[in-house]
């Protein structure tokens, strides 16, 4: 079997360092555009900068309490595993402690970590063996990706986990098992999907003992902390977030939660893959495509080193479904999913960039023209992306930054708050929360699994203040006049992205205490 060449660490050859480093500010240059573009749409669509998810301003909230001294906590001073992606929260805290717990603090770090993953990939595909042009072109073409630029100004993780995606492609690529382990270790704890490849890379060379010895250390040792954390403020080996959301498979097995298992084994993987193939259509036409045919020829190409990687991109979605569900692929973006557009992209210009050793006019003419036309494609859907964020944007801005910011003007300083959206709500009034959907109050979830019912008896136990939620979510609460007052509502007249086009804050007027 053919195996992946070996690149000098100098740079490729025979350009050297200056083309390099020019191919560098070409990727650079092009990312530009989609961030105008996505910029643009936010400006005019909301009027003003924000996120695209409730959830970014959670990262914040923590961030925030990390750099002020109250420790990995929502609630400062009660340290609790509230974030899927520890890593990234802890990078947020570290620019939060020497610049400040931002929304711009998050964009820039967010936009830094895209251009390196960028820039990663395309030294990635040159350590598989394809000729510089083909790597310029996947790295523009990643840059050009609606997930990814939306990933890049969301304030969530998944920038971070396709970086670190990356880095570990271009380390095992480079025949570097030390280097590989770590980085794909590390996105696992910014992306906990990511878990999927490390097995893989164990394979994709010849399985020694020594091998899997430096995979399993290097990866105990940077996830384990993490799982200790879990386990002494959630009580599971996992975050409260996971605990809380997942719906099923194996993980949810383990945590109580039962299914018919047509739906474990055949329903949920049909789903979950149907939306996989959806998701990446929709990022690129072509790439489905590309891939069917790319995952064969990389075998041809490069062997068992990086064919059983590519393997990832169809183990995704099914164990997605089948170890811890929650919602598909697409959710949010595909925010579970953009870690892998790296290897996406890497597969399709390995498979049919060309070798770099073969003859410069063999075939040139024609791959010209196809990268371009790849580009073209990729262009033409980034309009309706930056649409979509630029909504997204607009209502988290509209109701949960206007709703933190109305607490905090109308609520006392020392009102405790229960919400299903904590994120912008807490950010912005600084208020004690509790926790609805249990991601930073682990306590509740036994409630929640008994139903709304639960959850009421749970605030009549709690007796918070002031209750945030959408009606439509409770309704049982939201309908009940004796328990609840409501005193303000938020309405959202085009709603893309939120649980429910309507948010009311009630006064609790009776509880238990």
């Amino acid at each position: 079997m053919p195996s992946a060449p070996r690149v000098p660490d100098r740079g490729e050859r025979p350009a050297g360092r200056a083309l390099r480093w020019r191919n560098d500010v070409l990727v650079i240059a092009a990312a530009l555009f989609p961030l105008a573009l996505f910029a643009a749409r936010e400006r005019l669509i909301a009027g003003a900068p924000g996120f695209p998810l409730d959830d970014s301003w959670i990262h914040l909230q923590f961030a925030r309490n990390l750099a002020e001294g109250a420790g990995f906590s929502f609630n400062p001073g009660r340290p609790v595993a509230g974030s899927t992606a520890p890593l990234w929260t802890l990078l947020l805290g570290a620019g939060a402690t020497v610049f400040s717990a931002s929304l711009w603090t998050a964009k820039v770090l967010g936009i830094i970590v895209t251009l390196g993953a960028g820039l990663l990939t395309r030294r990635a595909v040159l350590a598989w063996g394809a000729p510089a042009d083909a790597a310029l072109v996947a790295a523009v073409a990643l840059m050009w990706m609606g997930p990814v630029v939306w990933g890049s100004l969301s304030g969530m993780e998944v920038s971070l986990a396709a970086l670190l995606v990356a880095a570990a492609l271009l380390a095992h690529g480079r025949d570097r098992p030390l280097a590989t382990a770590g980085c794909a270790a590390l996105a696992v704890l910014a992306r906990p999907e990511s878990l999927l490849l490390v097995p893989l890379f164990v394979v994709a060379r010849p399985v020694t003992l020594r091998r899997v010895a430096t995979f399993a250390v290097v990866t105990g040792v940077i996830v384990a902390p993490a799982v200790l954390f879990s386990l002494s403020t959630a009580g599971t080996l996992y975050p409260a977030t996971a605990a809380a959301k997942i719906e099923g498979g194996l993980v949810g097995w383990l945590g109580g939660v039962t299914e018919p298992a047509s739906l474990t084994w055949i329903a949920r993987p049909r789903m979950f893959f149907a939306e996989w193939i959806r998701w990446l259509t929709a990022t690129h036409w072509l790439i489905p495509l590309a891939l069917a045919a790319g995952l064969v020829q990389v075998w041809r190409v490069t062997g068992r080193a990086l064919g059983v990687i590519t393997l990832g991109l169809l183990a995704h979605p099914l164990g997605m479904a089948l170890l811890a569900p929650y919602r598909g692929p697409a959710f949010q973006e595909g925010r579970y999913s953009i870690h892998l557009l790296p290897l996406a992209v890497l597969t399709v210009a390995v498979a049919f960039g060309g070798r770099r050793d073969a003859p410069r006019a063999a075939g040139r003419r024609a791959r010209i023209v196809v990268m371009l036309a790849w580009l073209a494609i990729a262009a033409v859907t980034l309009g309706p992306a930056a649409t979509r964020y630029g909504w997204a944007v607009q209502n988290i801005n509209a109701m949960q930054v206007h709703l933190g910011r109305w607490v905090d003007a109308s609520a006392p300083k020392t009102a405790r708050i229960a919400v299903n959206d904590i994120g912008a709500i807490a950010y912005f009034s600084r208020r004690e929360v509790i926790d609805l959907m249990g991601l930073v109050t682990p306590e509740i979830i036994p409630y929640r699994r008994q139903g709304e019912g639960g959850v009421i008896r749970y605030l009549k136990e709690a007796c918070p203040q002031y209750v945030i939620i959408f009606p439509a979510w409770f309704p049982r609460l939201a309908s009940s006049s004796d328990t609840l007052e409501p005193v303000y509502r938020v309405r959202l007249e085009r709603n893309e992205v939120a649980g429910a086009a309507e948010m009311v804050v009630y006064r609790l007027v009776r509880c238990a205490v």
